[in-house]
C-alpha cells in the first residue's frame, strides 16, 4: 500500500472513530423506528454527521476528486449509514467540480449502496440533483428510471428533480416524471413524487394546481395529500372534494 493509500485509509477510519464517539443508543432506536426499513445505524445525530463529514473535508479537499470519489467507495461500502452519509456529503461538496461521466458514478451508488428513503433522498436532494441541474442532457435519462423495478430508482427520479424546481427550472420534466408515476402501488414512490409536486407548486403554484385538479380522480390519496400541503386552503378542499 502507497503513503497515500495509508493515509487515506487513516481519514476513513478516523472518521469511523469519531462518529463511534457520538453513538446515542435512543437516537438510533427512533431513527429506525422512524425510517423502518432497509437502514444500519450507529445511533449518531445527523447534525453530528454532517460536522464530523466538514472537518475531515477540509483535510482531504486538496486532494483531488478522484481521490475522494475513491474514499467516498470506500465509505459506501460500510453497513453504517452514517458512513454513507459522509460519502454523499462530500459528493455534493465537490458539485463545482462535477463532470458527465459522474453520471454513472452517482447512478451506481443509487443503484448498490441505498436500501432506504433517507439515504435516497440525502443522495437525490443533493449531490445527484445539483449534478442534473448543472447537466440537463441526463434528464432523459432519469425520466427512464421510472420505468424501473428498483423502489429507489423510482422515487430517485421525483425527489433528483426537486433541487431544479426549486430554482424555477425543469417543470416539464416533472410532470412527465409525476405521469409516469401516477399510479405506482409503492408508497415511497408516492410520496416522493407527491413531494415533488408539493415542491414545484412553490414557484409554479398555478401550474401544479391545474395539474392536480387534471389528475386528483387517479392520483393516489397518498401522493395527492402530499402534493397539496402548499396550497392555499381553498385550493386544498378544492383538490380533496
Amino acid at each position: 500500500m502507497r503513503d497515500n493509500e495509508k493515509d487515506f485509509d487513516g481519514i476513513h477510519k478516523a472518521i469511523v472513530r469519531e462518529l463511534r464517539q457520538h453513538i446515542e443508543p435512543e437516537y438510533r432506536k427512533g431513527a429506525q423506528k422512524y425510517i423502518k426499513e432497509g437502514i444500519v445505524l450507529l445511533g449518531v445525530r445527523l447534525n453530528v454527521v454532517r460536522r464530523i463529514s466538514a472537518v475531515y473535508f477540509r483535510k482531504i479537499k486538496a486532494s483531488g476528486r478522484g481521490v475522494i470519489f475513491s474514499i467516498c467507495a470506500d465509505l459506501l461500502m460500510s453497513e453504517y449509514a452514517e458512513e454513507k452519509t459522509v460519502a454523499f456529503d462530500w459528493a455534493y461538496r465537490l458539485r463545482k467540480q462535477y463532470k458527465p461521466e459522474d453520471f454513472k458514478i452517482f447512478e451506481s451508488w443509487l443503484k448498490a449502496y441505498v436500501s432506504n428513503w433517507g439515504l435516497c433522498d440525502d443522495l437525490c436532494r443533493h449531490a445527484f440533483g445539483a449534478f442534473v441541474d448543472q447537466f440537463p442532457q441526463f434528464l432523459r435519462d432519469v425520466t427512464k428510471w421510472t420505468e424501473s423495478e428498483n423502489r429507489w430508482l423510482r422515487r430517485g427520479a421525483a425527489v433528483i428533480m426537486i433541487y431544479s424546481l426549486r430554482k424555477g427550472k425543469h417543470l416539464d420534466v416533472a410532470i412527465r416524471i409525476a405521469d409516469a408515476l401516477m399510479l405506482d402501488d409503492d408508497y415511497l414512490v408516492q410520496n416522493g413524487y407527491g413531494w415533488m409536486l408539493k415542491d414545484a407548486s412553490i414557484l409554479f403554484p398555478e401550474k401544479v394546481f391545474g395539474y392536480v385538479m387534471r389528475n386528483k380522480k387517479k392520483m393516489p390519496r397518498r401522493a395527492l395529500r402530499y402534493a397539496i400541503e402548499r396550497f392555499t386552503t381553498q385550493q386544498r378542499r378544492e383538490a380533496m372534494a
